[in-house]
């Protein structure tokens, strides 16, 4: 194991040096050794601070924390969590592109070379990134970004500089400068740090990090994140999901990624099975055996998991993100956005759905 691995942890050639110790997880956290501490000071960094803590002094200690890290984030299974968490690894990592960055390439403390062409080739990049005022990528200051991926890895950035209609487009491509190509790997690490989560964890290794998950719980609701919502108001759903729901009541066929983004949001705010299955009727094609199952194993009622609704990022790339507002510019999560609408709205707004269908009869 190497410096350049537990300083970039979320790198293939990282994922394969532990594969090369032969390190057996359960093993490592069985024996409580300071990686574990290490990978629960990295989630509660996450939380409180938006990075991943101080680097461990012993390279083997750092690198484990990761995947025992991701654990602990997996089995909380929380989406303001996992969101917080993926963020601040990705925050740390551009940190140190900056800090590394010298003559073009990234560099770790001892030497070891991480160079720009590797990065890019990381994330499938090599062909959509080109140096615009150099012969060379580790020589450029300037660059040209493929229009694909350019709005793959902008979906997720904030402010008005990053729309496509404010950038300059010539021959399907965007120019960037160099720290907005370090933005934009920030969110390519960002988005393959989260997707890869939750994580599938085996029995003995949940027992194992037991304490620990129950310390950052508490600490979790330290900060009144993941407050159960039990209330539905339409009214307030943010854009993507008003628009998912409008076309569920006029009739219209939904793709699948757009059926599991608009039932799972239900599922997240207190719908009931039924309830759901009761809006799908008007669907061409309904059957309601098909659309129960598939309801419930979204809920985690006849699957082991219940699925969160997709992120903002997820929903962007999808094409479901949709009529943005000012609101959406703050927030990464369709349901953060609720959960601020439900903070500011009047008392005479709060008027849940299922309350007023009850009314109607």
């Amino acid at each position: 194991m190497e410096s350049l691995h537990a300083r970039y942890p979320f790198l293939e050639a990282s994922r394969q040096a532990v594969e090369a110790a032969d390190v057996d997880l359960g093993t490592v956290v069985s024996q409580r050794g300071p990686a574990v501490d290490r990978g629960r000071e990295r989630v509660e960094s996450a939380l409180f601070e938006g990075s991943v803590g101080e680097t461990h002094r012993r390279t083997r200690v750092e690198l484990l924390s990761y995947p025992v890290a991701r654990v602990i984030v997996s089995l909380i299974d929380q989406p303001a969590l996992t969101h917080r968490y993926a963020r601040a690894e990705a925050a740390t990592a551009h940190e140190r592109f900056d800090a590394d960055l010298s003559a073009g390439d990234f560099r770790s403390t001892d030497g070891q070379r991480l160079d720009l062409r590797t990065l890019l080739s990381e994330f499938e990049l090599t062909a959509a990134v080109e140096a615009r005022d150099a012969a060379s990528l580790a020589d450029a200051d300037r660059f040209t970004v493929a229009i694909g991926a350019y709005l793959d890895l902008a979906a997720g950035q904030r402010g008005e500089r990053w729309r496509l209609v404010n950038r300059s487009l010539a021959d399907g491509r965007v120019p960037v400068d160099r720290e907005e190509l370090l933005e934009l790997l920030r969110q390519a690490v960002e988005e393959r740090i989260f997707e890869g989560l939750p994580l599938s964890v085996p029995e003995p290794i949940a027992d194992a990090l037991a304490e620990d998950v129950a310390a950052v719980e508490e600490r979790l609701d330290e900060l009144d994140l993941t407050r159960e919502i039990d209330t539905v108001v339409p009214e307030l759903f943010p854009p993507c999901m008003t628009a998912l729901l409008d076309q569920v009541q006029k009739g219209e066929h939904l793709a699948h990624h757009s059926r599991f983004a608009i039932t799972s949001f239900l599922a997240s705010i207190g719908m009931e099975t039924d309830d759901i299955v009761d809006l799908y009727e008007v669907n061409p094609g309904f059957g309601e055996e098909m659309t129960r199952y598939q309801t419930d194993h979204i809920r985690g009622e006849t699957s082991p998991t219940e699925y969160s609704p997709p992120s903002c990022a997820t929903m962007q790339s999808y094409g479901d993100c949709v009529n943005m507002d000012d609101l959406c510019e703050e927030i990464s999560h369709p349901l953060s956005y609720y959960d601020a609408k439900l903070e500011d709205a009047d008392e005479e707004e709060m008027t849940d759905w299922r309350e007023r269908d009850e009314a109607d009869d």
